[in-house]
């Protein structure tokens, strides 16, 4: 796919990524290294913990979104930047066996005042489970290149 510039996008242009699936293995293995909890390590201990089962760290399923974002490449070729994230929220537990699902929604575009080359991008992005269900949502701002001249 070519560069798609800030000129390109319009506030309501969304998108569906690729269905992730969650396993158990990778589930561990990321939260050993980045978020070592019970509830998302051992599964006898999560069995009898608050969430009655292994659960995968939010941390992961925003790396596995972004992994998505990546592969998925909605942008094509133009060089991006990530300035922020707000409203990140985990909003149900994701768990070994699920299928998640990101849509990414536009909604704003803006031309830099100061540096007319660029502007920003906020950007929706939700994520749902097999059943349908919101598990995190977040918005996220990026810098981004208009079309050249």
């Amino acid at each position: 796919m070519s560069a798609l510039y800030l000129d390109d996008l319009t506030p309501g242009d969304a998108w569906t990524g690729a269905p992730i699936a969650v396993e158990e293995a990778d589930v561990v293995r990321f939260a050993r290294e980045f978020d070592a909890q019970p509830m998302h390590i051992d599964p006898q201990a999560a069995a009898i913990g608050r969430f009655g089962g292994l659960i995968a760290s939010g941390w992961h399923v925003a790396a596995l979104v972004m992994r998505d974002f990546i592969a998925n490449n909605p942008f094509g070729d133009t060089p991006l930047l990530g300035i922020g994230v707000d409203e990140l929220r985990w909003l149900k537990p994701v768990r070994p066996g699920d299928t998640l699902i990101a849509r990414r929604e536009i909604v704003a575009v803006r031309r830099s005042a100061s540096k007319p080359q660029l502007g920003t991008v906020t950007m929706r992005t939700t994520v749902t489970d097999q059943q349908g269900d919101m598990v995190m949502s977040m918005i996220n701002l990026m810098q981004f290149p208009t079309r050249p001249m």
